[in-house]
């Protein structure tokens, strides 16, 4: 076990668990729950096959092998980092099993072979032995005595180790070197592994998104079977998504995506953006500042306080949210209501060829036909008409929640902000763009709508998504933005 080390040979790594074992290491090994590890944890909290630790020139590192609860560095999720010259780690969790790892220093091992190694003298007694031999073989190589020829043979074999000696030093300076280009490429490393564990959080997030799609589509059949098992399944989805939520927060807090130079404003904005199934990792930063203008637009006129001030007057609020939270939508479609017709339940929008949109959601005839509302005898007319189910805004809100579902489930591949476009230039002609999109998530936003068919998507949507997007923002924090009340949502949405 304390063999001497052989040049080239990287260093040994000692490695100690919470319950005291300890191993030695000069090859790469690995940590986990298996019978086939090296180091065998048997805790819940680990995998079969958690970590492997190597040695890569000479550097010591560990590798997270897709464990499923992950490795935590000072309480931060990380998928790599050195070993150097100690590290300890949690393996599944902030107060998961401890593994600490010491690098072995040439020094310790070197102190280690002599004092195991039979014959060396101890103590101080030696020293004048030792300084007569370093006189008579070593001291006197330069003057006129005559010298034997053990003496000689010794003398030319300490002028070779004197040569031996100098190419050591030389290699020292040259590790030196090393070490110091390693330093400046540390940092380089260091924004490497930021790119890295940022890829993976965009990963996690759009494996999440999937999932919403699995959930939605598995919730609409569920509905129309009544199946338990479904039922089941549903309820399992909705506990790996929680799961998946709580890891996607550990990759921002370690990320620190919330606390770089951005305004609260700004932060607001990624928020809700993220609430509306987008990721807030790769929202552009032009994104951020026309969100901001739109903000703008709607401190500049009356109309954001007149609309929510009737809204909670007339017990809309409460109602609208509820409804969307049933169907495990986002609650801040609230203020598409808003955009569309101001909360006013008997709103008539101008003719089109699909009809004359009504109502607080303005849905043409065709669509609240689908969607179970009955069409009243003045349809053609742009007036109010209380025989129209569009013009009762409990009937029109619980259709418009079930329409919005649908969009969401599958075409918008749960983007908040897709619904919207989708809900404004009519489903038709949006999800006609869509379908030319690949069918995931990842590759099917808005962003990637706008970037492939700007041209076609007319200002009026462009306007319609962004002044929701801007309104469900102010509506985080009105008195951020000058609004003289607090969110109409917080006493409703829970924390």
């Amino acid at each position: 076990m304390h063999g001497s080390r052989h040049a080239g040979e990287p260093p040994a790594l000692r490695v100690r668990t919470a319950d005291g074992q300890e191993f030695r290491f000069a090859r790469p090994f690995h940590v986990g729950r298996g019978d086939d590890c090296d180091v065998r944890i048997d805790d819940v909290h680990v995998s079969r096959r958690h970590i492997v630790v190597s040695c890569n020139e000479g550097l010591w590192s560990f590798s997270d092998l897709q464990s499923s609860n992950g490795v935590f560095v000072n309480q931060k999720r990380v998928l790599t980092a050195l070993v150097a010259p100690n590290l300890s780690v949690r393996l599944g969790a902030v107060d998961g099993p401890l593994l600490t790892m010491e690098v072995e220093t040439p020094a310790a091992a070197a102190t280690e072979r002599y004092a195991t190694t039979p014959g060396v003298p101890e103590g101080g007694g030696q020293t004048r032995m030792i300084a007569d031999y370093a006189e008579r073989y070593f001291g006197s190589a330069k003057s006129n005595e005559p010298v034997g020829k053990r003496t000689m043979m010794i003398r030319k074999a300490f002028r070779q180790v004197q040569k031996k000696q100098r190419r050591v030093f030389g290699w020292v300076v040259a590790v030196l070197a090393l070490l110091t280009v390693i330093a400046g490429g540390y940092g380089v490393y260091q924004r490497q592994r930021v790119v890295r564990q940022q890829a993976l959080a965009e990963e996690l997030f759009y494996s999440m998104k999937a999932l919403d799609v699995d959930i939605a589509n598995l919730e609409r059949t569920t509905a129309a079977s009544g199946s338990q098992s479904d039922r089941d399944q549903v309820k399992r989805y909705y506990e790996r998504r929680r799961e998946m939520e709580a890891n996607y927060d550990t990759f921002l807090s370690g990320l620190n995506i919330y606390g770089r130079n951005l305004t609260e404003e700004e932060r607001l904005i990624l928020r809700v953006t993220r609430m509306f199934g987008e990721c807030e990792l790769i929202a552009p930063r032009e994104y951020l500042s026309e969100v901001a203008t739109y903000i703008r637009r709607w401190q500049a006129t009356g109309r954001y306080v007149r609309a929510v001030t009737l809204a909670q007057e007339k017990g809309y609020t409460r109602k609208i949210a509820e409804e969307f939270i049933q169907r495990n939508l986002p609650p801040q479609f609230f203020y598409l209501a808003m955009q569309e017709s101001d909360f006013d339940p008997l709103r008539s929008g101008p003719p089109t060829s699909f009809g004359i949109a009504k109502g607080m959601w303005q849905f043409i005839p065709e669509t609240g036909l689908r969607y179970g509302l009955s069409i009243g005898p003045l349809a053609r007319f742009e007036r109010p008409d209380l025989a129209d189910d569009r013009s009762n805004w409990e009937k029109a809100t619980g259709a418009a929640a079930r329409y919005i579902k649908d969009i969401y489930a599958t075409d918008a591949q749960a983007s908040g902000l897709l619904v919207m476009a989708s809900y404004n230039w009519g489903e038709g002609r949006v999800v006609r763009l869509l379908r030319q999109m690949p069918a995931n998530p990842r590759e099917r936003n808005f962003w990637k709508l706008l970037e492939k068919y700007r041209s076609q998507v007319p200002s009026q949507t462009y306007d319609y998504v962004f002044y929701i997007v801007s309104a469900a923002v102010i509506g985080e924090n009105p008195r951020l933005f000058g609004f003289p009340f607090d969110s109409p949502l917080q006493s409703i949405v829970k924390p």
